[in-house]
C-alpha cells in the first residue's frame, strides 16, 4: 500500500527529510510538486527518513507531497539492452524508447558464495602487458590505478573492443561529454557496440545518478551471467563515484572519516567489487575499474581501500601499464596452462627490463656503458616499442613469439637466464 506524507521537514543539497513510518531502506518515493521527481531512501532514524532526489531539489518545496512506492529501484533487463546507451539512472540517452524486458532490482547482495567456482579461465585482451605479464582472469576484480591525464579511458576502450567476452557493460561516472562521445564512437566504429551496453553519467548530470551507475551496470551484468553469458564490466572512474558518496555524506552531516570520506567507504566499495563472480553451471562477471589517484597518492582513501578488496592492480603511468607494481594475483591460475614458455617469458623479460632501468639510471649519471649495458639499452627500447605501447594489439601466442624475437635481437640464449630447454624449443631460428 502506498503511503503519502505532506510535510518535508528539511531540504539540504539533493537530500530531503520527511517524517514517515513503515518505509524501507532504498525504497523509492515520488515527490509531487512543480518539479515531480523520484527519490530513494538513504537513511532512517526513528521516524526521520532521508531521501536522495534523483533530479535534484530545485523546485522542491516543503509543502510538496511525498508518496512512498513500496518498492526499490528497478531497471529493465533483456537482450534488447545490447547496443543501447543509457544515463547513469537507467534512462535512455540514445533517444530511443525504453526497451521492454523484465524489471530487476538493483543494489542487491553479492552472489551466493556456495555457487561460485575457483577462477580458471583467462580473459584475452590482445594487450601484451596484460595477457603476457599480468593475465586478467574470468571473475577477477582489478582496478587501474592512474592519475588525471593518463589514457585510462583509451585503455578501457581497447579492452572493450578486443576482449574475448560475450557482453561488455560500460559504466561511466563523472565523464566529460567528450569522453562519452569517445567511448560511443570507438565502440560503434569497431563493431563492438552490438555486444555492449553503456550506462553513462556525465559531469553535468545529477550526482545521485553517479551513485546509481555501478549498481545498475552490475545488476544487469548479474542477470546476463546467470543466463550463461561471460560479462566484462568496465567502470570509470571509481574515485568520481566515491566523491559523490562523500558529497551525499556531507549533506547528511555524517561524521567524516579519512579526508572527509564516509566511514563505510570500504564497505561501499566492497559491495560493488564483490559482484565479480564465476557461477557454477552458468556465466561470469569480470570487473575492471579505473581508480584515479589525486596527486598520484596511492595512500589516498579510495585506492588505499580498493587495494584491500581487489585481486591486484594495474598501474598506468607515462602512457603505459607499468611492469613494476602492476600485479594480477590470479594469473598463476591460468598462465601455467597457456603455453609452456608463458611463465618463463613473463619472469625473464621483467628481470631483464629491471636491468634496463638500472642501466638507464647509470647512463644518466655519466657512467661509461659496457657491451652488456648497450644490450640492455637496446632490449629496453624494443620492449617499450613492441610490448609496452598501448597501441600494440597481439594475440597471446603472437605476443610470446614477439617476446622471443626481441630477446634474440639483443642477447644470446645463455644471457637471458631462461631455461635452456625452453630456449632450444622457442628461440627463433636464423
Amino acid at each position: 500500500m502506498k503511503k503519502i506524507y505532506q510535510r518535508i521537514t528539511n531540504i539540504a543539497g539533493n537530500v530531503i527529510t520527511v517524517k514517515a513510518r513503515e518505509v524501507g531502506y532504498n525504497e523509492l518515493a515520488l515527490i509531487k510538486g512543480t518539479n515531480p521527481s523520484l527519490a530513494q531512501v538513504i537513511k532512517i532514524k526513528d521516524d526521520e527518513v532521508s531521501l536522495q532526489v534523483f533530479n535534484g531539489t530545485k523546485g522542491v518545496s516543503t509543502g510538496d507531497e511525498v508518496e512512498f512506492l513500496g518498492r526499490v529501484m528497478t531497471v529493465p533487463y533483456s537482450e534488447n539492452l545490447l547496443g543501447r546507451i543509457f544515463t547513469g539512472g537507467g534512462q535512455p540517452r540514445d533517444k530511443k524508447p525504453m526497451p521492454p524486458g523484465e524489471n530487476i532490482e538493483i543494489g542487491g547482495p553479492s552472489f551466493n558464495p556456495a555457487r561460485r567456482i575457483i577462477p580458471k579461465r583467462m580473459v584475452h585482451t590482445g594487450i601484451p602487458m596484460i595477457d603476457v605479464f599480468n593475465s586478467l582472469v574470468v571473475s577477477q576484480k582489478l582496478p587501474i590505478f592512474s592519475v588525471a591525464g593518463e589514457p585510462y579511458n583509451e585503455l578501457l576502450a581497447r579492452v572493450a573492443m578486443q576482449a574475448k567476452s560475450d557482453i561488455i557493460i560500460l559504466g561511466g561516472m563523472g565523464l566529460t561529454y567528450d569522453d562519452y562521445l569517445f567511448f560511443k564512437n570507438i565502440l560503434e566504429e569497431s563493431g563492438s557496440m552490438s555486444r555492449s551496453i553503456m550506462y553513462i553519467h556525465t559531469a553535468d548530470d545529477p550526482i545521485v545518478e553517479c551513485l546509481l551507475t555501478p549498481d545498475i551496470a552490475l545488476a544487469v551484468a548479474e542477470k546476463f551471467a546467470v543466463a550463461g553469458k561471460d560479462v566484462l564490466v568496465l567502470l570509470t572512474d571509481m574515485t568520481a563515484w566515491s566523491d559523490a558518496l562523500k558529497e551525499i555524506a556531507i549533506t547528511m552531516e555524517q561524521i567524516p572519516s579519512n579526508r572527509g570520506y564516509p566511514g563505510d567507504l570500504y564497505s561501499q566499495l566492497a559491495a560493488r567489487y564483490e559482484k565479480a563472480v564465476d557461477i557454477e553451471g552458468a556465466g561470469s562477471i569480470t570487473l575492471l575499474a579505473v581508480t584515479t589517484m589525486p596527486g598520484d597518492d596511492v595512500t589516498h582513501p579510495v585506492p588505499d581501500n580498493t587495494g584491500y578488496i581487489t585481486e591486484g592492480q594495474f598501474y598506468l603511468r607515462n602512457g603505459h601499464i607499468e611492469p613494476f607494481g602492476s600485479l594480477s594475483r590470479l594469473k598463476q591460475l591460468v598462465n601455467k596452462s597457456t603455453r609452456d614458455d608463458h611463465r618463463a617469458i613473463m619472469d625473464g623479460m621483467i628481470q631483464l627490463f629491471s636491468k634496463y632501468r638500472d642501466t638507464l639510471e647509470a647512463q644518466s649519471m655519466g657512467f661509461e656503458m659496457s657491451k652488456a649495458d648497450l644490450k640492455y639499452l637496446k632490449y629496453g627500447k624494443l620492449f617499450e616499442e613492441r610490448i609496452m605501447d598501448l597501441n600494440v594489439n597481439l594475440p597471446l601466442e603472437q605476443a610470446l613469439d614477439t617476446s622471443w624475437a626481441i630477446l634474440a635481437e639483443c642477447f644470446e640464449p645463455r644471457e637471458t637466464g631462461i631455461d635452456p630447454n625452453l630456449c632450444e624449443k622457442f628461440w627463433p631460428k636464423k
